[in-house]
């Protein structure tokens, strides 16, 4: 069973806010760019699995097996499993819920952060 480390996530975001502030200016790009093609070809964007979709996915990962772990204690207790206990089902389904609901959250707040862009003046 996995839960989502907030201080992880946290620091996360800020490995990346770093990560966007140490590249270059859209203009110190273009120059950039333009003395790059001269001497070589463009590099490949990276995709490191570092990426916040990676951490993404793994997130949404994380509070899938956390669901489906709770279900499968779930049904091994309906089913009259004598390993499983009622009280472990019950903390099984509250780490799955707040999981959920922890990453609703995450979402809500990246839609709404994805309109306040969007809704900027140029």
């Amino acid at each position: 069973m996995s839960e989502i480390n907030v201080n992880s996530v946290l620091s996360q975001i800020r490995a990346l806010s770093a990560q966007a502030a140490a590249r270059p200016q859209p203009s110190q790009s273009v120059a950039l760019l333009a003395s790059q093609s001269a001497t070589q070809p463009a590099a490949a964007p990276a995709t490191g699995s570092n990426g916040f979709g990676s951490m993404l996915k793994n997130s949404i990962d994380q509070v899938n097996g956390a669901q489906s772990e709770a279900a499968r204690q779930q049904r091994a207790f309906e089913l009259g499993d004598p390993n499983t206990d009622l009280s472990s089902v019950m903390v099984a389904t509250s780490k799955a819920q707040v999981s959920f609901r922890g990453m609703v959250e995450v979402r809500n707040r990246m839609v709404s952060a994805y309109q306040d862009i969007m809704n900027m003046p140029l």
